[in-house]
């Protein structure tokens, strides 16, 4: 890709979402959003730099995977802008929800979902330190230190004020101790009724998935009596079939994710994923984003061609990807021609088509979605639940090697870590745990993750730097 062709694209993606931004803030007041949303929602301010994360992710990427990179940040960018219109257009029906509680159901509903983790995810990514100053409210509160840095944040921004007002809150009983407790405490703050799904400890069995079709009739239930929402299940046949659409995209993208080298990686691959099944399933640009990676892929795998001009080594990542260090693949990619494959947030399409011939058959669907997803199967019931998934997808990915992102307020998997490390001896998989913090970089730094990365490809992969002076 020549330097004039790379700039004009740069040009267009900068001019394109603050186009978008712009028609944002027109239709909800230029003045309403420069003097009054915009100090009430200080996080915005941060969001308005969200541009330079194409500078982060396509450093020294060139031709089909810039392209990639660049649709991929432009498709994120417009889906928070789009999340923005609603939480100001439609705040008469908005209702908080958790993570691990996907919004096809609240969509369905004519219900505006909002993520009460989304800030705390996404902020970081754009700027390594924008959640510390939550973090450290919620623990001025008296929230244990210990915990994982994600719930914290969450908690921060609704001690501060700082989330929409809202009708309701949908929590689940997922994925860890910290999670759960947090919603107790956003409960009382913002004073808002509150519906809990029990998500079954051991769900591979039809009485499990029974029982949780029925939690989800109960909170459709309760959501029906407690918002103005009603169920419309031909609008959730249409966003499922939507959804159907996007996976099978996805899929072929993953088989030609096999080829090595790989035609893509990284945030086409990962990032896609985590905004696409969990921010906005169903949405026709989610399709159209992974129909767009897919087409992309097929060319440079007709071309002859990988992601990487020299493919190296391929990884797997396991648990979160790291939110302050979100330049670390790119890096990777530059330090030793190691190309992300695919990570543990991703591989959740064990049961990717949902049935929309009946009522009882999209329930079922998106409770095997919800029950069997990461940050669900992996971190409850046994501890194959946590390992089997990364020897099937090292089988699958041809992967080179496995690289742990050891949060440290991640407890129930950091008890797994020995047991793992036994494992991939027995499977000859080379194994990395890298220590740090998911949201504070305080904890462990920049520096001190590409430390530890250092070491482990000098001294256990025998690589050297390809960037070293």
């Amino acid at each position: 890709m020549n330097r004039l062709r790379r700039n004009y694209l740069h040009a267009s993606f900068v001019a394109g979402n603050w186009t978008a931004i712009a028609g944002m803030a027109l239709r909800n007041g230029l003045f309403k959003t420069l003097l009054k949303d915009m100090p009430r929602y200080p996080w915005m301010k941060t969001l308005l730099r969200a541009n330079l994360l194409l500078d982060k992710f396509g450093k020294d990427r060139d031709d089909a995977y810039f392209e990639a990179t660049r649709l991929v940040t432009r498709y994120i960018i417009r889906g928070f802008v789009e999340l923005l219109d609603d939480m100001f257009q439609r705040g008469d029906r908005l209702i908080i929800h958790e993570d691990m509680v996907p919004p096809e159901i609240f969509r369905a509903m004519n219900l505006t979902p909002f993520m009460a983790e989304l800030l705390g995810i996404s902020l970081p990514i754009i700027d390594p330190y924008a959640v510390e100053e939550y973090i450290d409210l919620s623990e001025n509160a008296g929230v244990p230190p210990d915990i994982c840095s994600l719930p914290k944040s969450t908690m921060g921004f609704a001690l501060a004020d700082q989330f929409p007002p809202a009708l309701a809150l949908v929590a689940s009983n997922l994925p860890c101790d910290g999670g759960m407790a947090s919603y107790t405490v956003m409960e009382r703050k913002l004073n808002l009724p509150t519906v809990r799904i029990d998500i079954p400890h051991h769900f591979y069995n039809d009485r499990a998935r029974t029982y949780f079709v029925s939690e989800l009739r109960r909170m459709i239930t309760w959501l029906e009596a407690n918002t103005p929402g009603k169920m419309d299940w031909d609008k959730l046949a249409a966003i499922c079939e939507e959804r159907n659409r996007m996976v099978e995209h996805e899929l072929e993208l993953w088989e030609m994710l096999q080829t090595r080298p790989a035609p893509l990686a990284a945030e086409p691959v990962y990032l896609s994923h985590l905004w696409g099944s969990n921010v906005q399933p169903g949405h026709p640009a989610s399709t159209r984003i992974f129909k767009q990676l897919s087409d992309l892929a097929r060319k440079n795998i007709d071309a002859g061609k990988g992601a990487l001009k020299d493919e190296k080594y391929r990884i797997l990542l396991w648990n979160p990807p790291l939110l302050h260090a979100s330049d670390l693949f790119n890096w990777a990619e530059t330090a030793y021609g190691a190309s992300l494959i695919i990570d543990s947030m991703s591989y959740n399409s064990r049961e990717p088509y949902i049935d929309t011939s009946s009522e009882e058959a999209m329930l079922y669907g998106l409770g095997l979605n919800i029950m069997e997803g990461p940050m669900a199967r992996h971190t409850r019931g046994p501890a194959a639940n946590y390992t089997e998934d990364i020897f099937d997808m090292a089988k699958r990915f041809d992967i080179d090697m496995l690289w742990v992102a050891g949060h440290v307020g991640c407890k129930n998997t950091a008890a797994l870590n020995g047991m793992l490390r036994e494992k991939c001896r027995e499977h000859g998989l080379p194994m990395l745990i890298i220590n740090y913090d998911l949201s504070d970089p305080r904890v462990v730094s920049n520096a001190g993750i590409l430390e530890q990365i250092n070491h482990f490809m000098e001294n256990i992969m025998g690589a050297k730097r390809r960037d070293a002076a």
